[in-house]
């Protein structure tokens, strides 16, 4: 796993829907579907991404436990 850009894409993704889900559990506020509207297929792609990005990130619990080969 060494594709640092879809890494980091998927991580963006996550933390923007976390966001949103805190929005939503504090305030009652749903971001994705104030700017999108609620239940368009834009906003519906958004949370798609969102969970396609959290099931990506899944993976990265396979590498948690690892620790890096110190290269000299």
């Amino acid at each position: 796993m060494n594709n640092k850009i879809l890494d980091y894409t998927a991580l963006t993704i996550a933390i923007i829907g976390a966001v949103n889900w805190g929005l939503i559990g504090f305030f009652s506020f749903d971001l994705v579907a104030f700017i999108f509207g609620n239940m368009t297929w834009i906003s519906r792609i958004v949370y798609a991404l969102v969970g396609l990005a959290g099931l990506y990130l899944i993976t990265f619990y396979m590498y948690a436990g690892e620790t890096r080969s110190q290269e000299s």
